[in-house]
């Protein structure tokens, strides 16, 4: 958590912020702090550039874009309450990170086996059903601009995992989210929440036994080198929000919105253009290591592991409301 002392100090500058007039504006870019956890080479990271390129070039230079990845701002817990006092502009935090903020309707993102396959999720986070759960965040402060891919997870650990009884007891890291945790729990797994900064070192040192993560985040950190095993189950996903904070958009000429939405339209393409390919790339580079043993389930495997997991979209009605479970998996369906 962001120190009393420090989060007056963000208050003060953030009201100085919004005083600023367009005239203002006009005589100095903008600077639009963009704040993210993972390295710079990763899907989100890569689009991250992108956008402060497009930005950049679309606004004539009326707009800079500053990047600061791998958690060097603020880490998991501290980004979202940073970006509400304006003390960053832009995040792209992890779907999982609403609900502790107390939108808990974007965990409907962590249900297991909820989308099958990219095309299943893009009928969501392109569709009406997206847009309707980015605007729950605007009470909040926050815009949310568009949904950036990573991809389907896979589960790591020390030992194999090939059915749901090979979770026994396991120290697995997840994220801050009733799901994930509730996902771990009906495995048999004690769920541990972890920074994603922190995760590298926690598997080294044993503080946990395993994680979930697309290949792209395992290889970028280099959790293959202290994880012997994964699964590749794609049981769950993870993608990001792009979302930035209201007041500071708002106040914003109109024209440098624009441009700033066309840019951010584009770079979500590119973004979620590569996530697939990247993801598979770094997975048979992962694969061709030899560090990690990779597998790859049975459908009757599969099978056990949907069968063992399905108890916790009942188990996560009351929080996520069954109307939002029920309108995000019509539309995976395309219904």
């Amino acid at each position: 958590m962001l120190t009393r002392r420090r989060l007056a100090g963000l208050a003060g500058a953030t009201a100085l912020a919004f005083t600023l007039t367009g005239a203002a504006f006009a005589q100095d870019p903008i600077v639009i702090k963009f704040s993210h956890v993972v390295a710079p080479d990763t899907p989100k990271g890569k689009g991250a550039t992108k956008f402060k390129e497009l930005a950049e070039a679309y606004t004539d230079g009326a707009v800079t874009v500053e990047i600061y990845p791998n958690s060097q701002l603020y880490k998991d817990k501290e980004e979202l309450e940073a970006l509400q006092l304006g003390a960053v502009q832009m995040l792209a935090p992890s779907l999982a990170k609403f609900g502790p903020l107390g939108v808990p309707e974007f965990e409907v993102f962590d249900l297991p086996y909820i989308f099958d396959g990219y095309e299943s999720l893009h009928r969501v986070t392109n569709g009406p059903a997206g847009e309707s759960l980015l605007a729950k965040l605007e009470d909040k402060g926050i815009k949310g601009l568009a949904y950036w891919d990573n991809g389907f997870k896979v589960m790591s650990a020390n030992s194999p995992m090939h059915t749901p009884d090979d979770f026994l007891g396991l120290k697995m890291r997840i994220q801050s989210s009733k799901v994930l945790e509730a996902q771990m729990r009906a495995l048999g797994a004690m769920p541990q929440v972890m920074a994603f900064s922190e995760v590298y070192q926690g598997l080294q040192t044993g503080v946990v036994d395993g994680t979930e993560n697309p290949p792209s985040n395992m290889y970028t950190q280099k959790m293959n080198e202290v994880q012997k095993h994964a699964t590749l189950s794609s049981h769950g996903y993870i993608g990001y929000a792009v979302i930035v904070n209201k007041g500071f958009w708002e106040g914003l000429p109109e024209e440098t919105r624009t441009q700033l939405e066309r840019a951010m339209d584009e770079a979500t393409e590119y973004s979620n253009g590569i996530a697939k390919e990247e993801n598979e790339t770094q997975l048979q580079a992962m694969i061709d290591s030899g560090t990690t043993e990779f597998y790859e389930l049975s459908p009757e495997e599969r099978q056990e592991w949907i069968d063992a997991l399905m108890p916790v979209w009942e188990e996560s009605a009351g929080r996520i409301g069954q109307e939002t479970i029920d309108l995000i998996s019509a539309a995976a369906r395309g219904e």
